[in-house]
């Protein structure tokens, strides 16, 4: 059995009651609330955390130097499907970024800002599911593990998530082919990732033509989250827009893309969605009742990043010295090879909980159990779990730091 089915999931229902359940950071904090951290290998002892993919590296300049060039954009309302200037950004970077034909997308109707990719991805749930109520459309297709926003819009949706293994039998990715037809027939939404969180593996152009004609077929919105794409080790990944082919275009499907990674600018929130102009049109009317638009002064300055490949060369640069630090500390105890893109390392290690408690008291390293990125079905086997056997270690410090705390891995594993 390749899902676990919410019908009957206590896990399902335990959520709908209490949403914390998918909150992996939440669970952490849980599990390590009370303990004392052990000695960090910082010169101060100061914990490092190494739970959450939140880039260390500066921005580059260029984002500082536009914001300040718009100093009396703030005072008024932004506007919400963005500048025509951030739209033609996005356009072209999407262009060049994946080959396509200037005509595959309507930089004006299929293009909307995000105040990051996350939101988009929340809305996009809301969106499918509205529009799918009609004919029944109440399942959420979510890779496990996976992000937890995916789960965290079907349950604000009154949907159903349907979990699908992604394990390493199956080069982490979801086999969405495999379900059965009633539950694809009764599908909303799908959410596929790649690079993956938590563990970096790339989908092939041939692997998203056959999600696309999976999704056209049964009916069901297709929602590529790609917000690593620009974080690879070798080649670029393939994406969801150069696979479109056929006369349904574009129809149901929908990506998502951010700076956070590409520019280490997280805390900027801002990323857009492109892709059916009905879909973007239904994220944009819920954006409008219970979303941020994207401040005009933030659209200028991103604008001019997705403009900038120079700055993407450097950070790319940046993770791949920090992975090839980590394959050869790491190698030897676990046979952790570098993923094909993002910027986590998804080490087994027997039990990922237990670790986690035991680096928190150890050595004052914080990392993520992979359990709490998946469900956890009562009275399933621990076995049953496709994340309990790993921990996710976000490789973001600047290289004295993280040889430090990879030294400190190796040594307890």
């Amino acid at each position: 059995m390749t899902s676990i089915s919410p019908a009957s999931s206590p896990a399902t229902a335990q959520a709908r009651r209490d949403p914390r359940i998918y909150q992996p950071f939440m669970r952490l904090s849980h599990l390590l609330d009370g303990e004392k951290p052990g000695a960090s290998p910082l010169p101060d002892g100061a914990p490092i955390s190494l739970s959450i993919g939140d880039p260390q590296l500066s921005a580059p300049p260029l984002l500082a130097e536009t914001l300040a060039a718009y100093p009396n954009d703030w005072s008024c309302y932004p506007p919400f499907r963005g500048t025509p200037d951030f739209r033609a950004a996005c356009h072209d970077w999407l262009v060049r970024r994946y080959g396509l034909s200037p005509e595959t997308l309507d930089a004006d109707r299929q293009i909307l800002p995000l105040p990051g990719s996350r939101e988009g991805l929340f809305f996009a749930t809301l969106t499918a599911i509205n529009r799918g109520a009609a004919e029944g459309r109440t399942k959420v297709l979510i890779p496990s593990p996976g992000y937890h926003v995916y789960a965290g819009g079907a349950l604000a949706a009154g949907a159903e998530p349907v979990f699908v293994p992604a394990r390493a039998d199956n080069n982490f990715l979801p086999d969405y082919e495999g379900l059965p037809k009633e539950t694809l027939d009764r599908t909303a939404i799908a959410f596929f990732c790649s690079p993956s969180n938590p563990e970096g593996a790339v989908a092939s152009r041939e692997q998203w033509r056959a999600w696309i004609e999976l999704a056209q077929r049964h009916g069901f919105v297709l929602a590529a989250d790609e917000c690593y794409a620009d974080i690879y080790t070798d080649e670029p990944p393939a994406g969801l827009l150069e696979a479109v082919q056929g006369p349904q275009g574009t129809e149901g499907l929908l990506t998502f893309h951010s700076l956070s990674k590409r520019s280490s600018a997280a805390g900027l929130r801002s990323g857009f969605v492109a892709g059916d102009s009905e879909l973007v049109d239904g994220i944009d009317a819920f954006m409008r009742y219970g979303g941020a638009s994207v401040p005009t002064p933030i659209l200028h300055a991103s604008a001019a990043l997705w403009r900038d490949e120079a700055h993407v060369v450097e950070t790319r640069c940046y993770y791949r010295t920090l992975f090839e630090m980590a394959e050869e500390k790491l190698w030897a105890k676990t046979g952790w090879r570098m993923p094909a893109g993002g910027f986590f390392a998804w080490l087994e290690v027997g039990d990922g909980e237990a670790f986690a408690l035991r680096a928190w008291k150890e050595a004052g390293l914080r990392v993520l159990p992979g359990r709490y990125l998946c469900p956890d079905e009562e009275g399933a086997a621990p076995e049953d779990n496709p994340g309990a056997p790993y921990i996710r270690v976000a490789l973001v410090h600047e290289p004295q730091v993280t040889e430090k705390a990879l030294d400190r891995l190796a040594e307890m594993l």
